[in-house]
């Protein structure tokens, strides 16, 4: 083991920005003079708030063994000045700071970046800015695209997390940091806190834009600013990670939770860079590790009503150690001869190792959608085999109403409100209702392990301009019990392109494809596997009010009969990753 060293500490350090402004870091160092390498964080949440600033690798061990650790506020947040704006900020400020810490007297010039969440989103967005002194990144539980994946999913805007995120995470200190007369600000910390221990009035309330929370325009203004961007424009693109994919030379380690909210965009940063960085060292630096977690800084092994046990967990700061000394130390850790792909497999209980993702031995098979057109709750007659369905097979209808949509249950959902938590549940009470379709395997003779993206090939239709489907996949076991795997939501104006809005034709069949990230998961011989076919997924995202019009400031909605066909002309398929050894 390394000589420890002592630590010295210098809070509040000003970091000057291009354009004036000063952002304030905490500094950890070692107490012998000399240069080191540097560990940068970059915080929403508070620089001195423990639970948010050194859960993900406490500060005092590289700082002990020869690194400088530096954790920031960001622009607008706490101790550092500026007006706060997610994202788009992080670009210049992200450059600026990393190159800042490259030239002080305690640095070797070698910059690496940590933390999870938005934490992570201020080191890809230091990486898209190319700061040519950022030499590796470890970004967890982490978005690729702000717009699909972060703010909307699938066209859908992710309310549940968009105002607890907003009001709560950001408002609330705004609004106390801001100067103004206390009336006025206890008038809006009303607001704001109706939120955190109200929310259901104001996760109903329609239109969305027009929460009383977010009301005035002092309070979190970026939440009005997101919906007003309803498609992929380039107040999007400015930011997008996947479309600067080709430009980024860090490497990184990409990790991730089945769980997660976030899990898309670590997935696809693997991917993508593995494929289109620009360099050999970008391309093969990469590595992900995927758990059964949910969102948060601590990695649990409880997801929901699974707990998958002590081979769940990983030693975090042991991995970040040797990673960062690999890259910015030049030691030989291992690190970089492990294979580059480490996943746990749900159901099986064990993690494995893969050359790639998706993994070189997932054979991408189609399961067809089936029935006499009564697939509707579990009770009913849909199937799901891998037989292409036959002509004149009879579609299946679901009724959606927006004032009773079919509930959030489980899934990759966000830290707040509890009581819409993430991971996986029975899925019983969800598929006894009439607005979900049910498809189910016959029970299997043998195992059958998946790994890799999946995605649902759907021909529906819709009795209004408009709609959502939201597709599930379902683990049923012997007794019953129906856990969540993976799933996904698709709005149906996007199917030619998240660009532009093209509405539906009354009850004209067209192609959907519904992304549901994926999963490495084992079906045990007996079990069956099931998909999940509805409209809605509240509140975890916003309800399509089904009119055709701007979704955010509608008050009005509409019932739409939607369709999902699956005959010979229009076979409806969820496209499974089996791994054949």
């Amino acid at each position: 083991m390394a000589e420890l060293m002592d630590i010295r500490v210098e809070r509040n350090v000003a970091v000057p920005m291009r354009d004036g402004t000063v952002l304030r870091a905490d500094v950890f160092r070692p107490e012998p003079e000399g240069r080191y390498p540097v560990l940068l964080m970059r915080t929403p949440y508070s620089k001195a708030v423990g639970s948010t600033a050194y859960n993900w690798l406490p500060p005092i061990r590289p700082a002990s063994e020869g690194y400088v650790v530096v954790i920031q506020d960001v622009r607008g947040r706490f101790e550092s000045e500026g007006t706060f704006r997610p994202f788009h900020q992080e670009i210049d400020d992200g450059f600026d700071t990393v190159e800042w810490a490259a030239r002080q007297v305690w640095s070797n010039g070698r910059v690496g970046m940590y933390g999870a969440s938005y934490y992570g989103a201020t080191q890809w967005l230091a990486a898209r800015a190319q700061a040519p002194n950022l030499q590796a990144i470890f970004p967890g539980l982490t978005a690729s695209d702000y717009y699909d994946g972060w703010i909307y999913q699938g066209g859908a805007f992710e309310l549940a997390f968009n105002t607890m995120w907003a009001g709560t995470a950001f408002a609330i200190p705004e609004t106390l940091k801001r100067d103004m007369d206390d009336a006025h600000r206890q008038q809006l910390l009303r607001g704001l806190y109706a939120l955190a221990f109200d929310h259901w009035p104001v996760l109903r309330h329609l239109p969305v834009r027009d929460i009383p929370a977010f009301a005035h325009d002092l309070v979190a203004p970026y939440y009005k600013e997101w919906l007003d961007h309803p498609t992929r424009d380039a107040y999007w693109e400015s930011v997008s990670i996947e479309a600067a994919h080709s430009r980024i030379h860090t490497p990184a380690f990409n990790l991730g939770g089945w769980f997660d909210m976030f899990l898309r965009g670590t997935l696809r940063n693997y991917s993508g860079m593995r494929e289109n960085g620009p360099t050999e060292i970008a391309r093969n630096g990469q590595k992900l590790i995927v758990g059964p977690w949910v969102h948060g800084s601590m990695l649990t092994t409880q997801a929901g009503h699974s707990n998958f046990g002590a081979v769940a967990q990983i030693v975090l700061e042991e991995l970040h150690m040797r990673w960062f000394d690999h890259w910015l130390r030049d030691r030989d850790t291992g690190i970089d001869r492990e294979p580059p792909v480490r996943v746990f497999t749900v159901g099986a209980n064990r993690w494995q190792d893969f050359d790639a993702w998706p993994p070189k031995e997932a054979a991408f098979t189609a399961y067809f959608l089936h029935s006499n057109g009564s697939a509707n709750t579990a009770r009913g007659d849909g199937a799901l085999t891998t037989s292409a369905p036959a002509a004149g097979e009879q579609a299946d209808r679901l009724i959606y109403d927006p004032l009773n949509p079919a509930p959030t249950r489980g899934g990759g959902n966000f830290v707040s409100p509890s009581d819409v938590p993430a991971g996986q549940f029975d899925q019983a009470a969800i598929e006894q209702r009439q607005d979900v379709l049910c498809y189910t395997s016959a029970a299997l003779a043998e195992d059958l392990e998946i790994a890799g993206p999946i995605e649902a090939r759907l021909w529906v239709a819709s009795s209004q301009p408009d709609t959502d489907f939201t597709v599930k996949l379902v683990d049923v076991a012997p007794d019953g019990v129906a856990l969540n795997l993976c799933d996904g939501i698709f709005r149906a104006r996007y199917r030619d392109g998240f660009e532009h809005v093209a509405l539906l034709r009354p009850n004209e069949p067209v192609a959907v494809t519904v992304d549901m990230t994926g999963i490495a998961a084992l079906f045990r011989a007996g079990h069956r596997i099931r998909i999940e076919v509805s409209s809605s997924n509240f509140p975890r995202f916003d309800r399509n009010t089904n009119t055709g019009t701007a979704i955010a400031s509608e008050a009005a909605v509409a019932v739409a009969v939607n369709t999902v066909l699956h005959d010979a002309a229009h076979p409806s398929a969820v496209v499974l990753p089996v791994i054949r050894r």
